[in-house]
């Protein structure tokens, strides 16, 4: 297996790594095809997460097409809600990809931990989920997997949609409505201590219709998500006129 990309991307290379590029450090997690360790850039000094993904594992489960797929993809997208993507190398048995590092870790082991979200913190994050998918549909991106378990937490604890593995670019907006997944049945009993504004937009969202559903921009807007909401998007760097 060799991964080439330079065909099929405009990615550019703006320079080539080797493992013997980095400090490695404790590990981040541990998949199906490999594991991801925090590593330091010599250099430059930045950390990052190094994701080693096996190559035998990869072609015995025949799944390099969804690696080259979730690097062409990712290398594209820039939001503060979705894990960057840095660059990527390979060795005779290996693929590692460089990622921005999420220091907080998985959603789902945060969830676990605390037992439950307060309204803010479940309203933030409704926010930016909703706002890093209208930007990935924007591109004609379809992510097709979000779960907690690839929500990641960054410095200020902000989320980060990660593991493009399973995305695919739809060439019309169109299949969008094509690729929701159909509820087949909506008989949704909430627990007392969901808030009514919380109930409204979860109500909003689980309709047996796709065309039914609230769009993402008014996930947004909604006035429960408005009235807890706490996000705080990153400095913008506006250039001197």
């Amino acid at each position: 297996m060799c991964l080439d990309l330079r065909k099929n991307t405009s990615f550019s290379f703006i320079r080539k790594f080797s493992i013997k590029d980095f400090d490695i450090g404790r590990p981040l997690g541990k998949g199906k095809f490999g594991n991801v360790y925090l590593a330091r850039e010599q250099k430059l000094k930045v950390i990052v997460a190094l994701k080693v993904l096996f190559k035998s594992q990869m072609e015995k489960e025949s799944v390099e097409h969804q690696l080259r797929r979730e690097i062409e993809i990712q290398s594209h997208l820039r939001h503060p809600n979705i894990l960057r993507f840095y660059n990527y190398f390979q060795d005779n048995t290996r693929v590692f990809l460089i990622l921005e590092y999420a220091p907080r870790g998985e959603m789902y082991k945060e969830l676990q931990r605390c037992g439950r979200f307060d309204e803010q913190r479940s309203a933030t994050y409704m926010e930016e989920l909703a706002d890093a998918l209208l930007y990935c549909h924007e591109k004609k991106v379809i992510h097709r997997d979000i779960k907690p378990e690839n929500l990641l937490l960054g410095y200020r604890g902000e989320l980060k949609i990660a593991d493009f593995g399973w995305s695919v670019h739809a060439p019309s907006l169109s299949i969008l409505k094509l690729a929701l997944i159909s509820v087949t049945c909506v008989d949704l009993q909430f627990p007392k201590l969901v808030s009514d504004g919380a109930r409204d937009l979860i109500s909003k969202l689980l309709r047996h219709s796709p065309a039914m559903r609230l769009p993402l921009r008014s996930v947004m807007e909604h006035p429960w998500v408005k009235a807890n909401s706490r996000r705080v998007l990153p400095p913008v760097c506006n250039p001197h006129h």
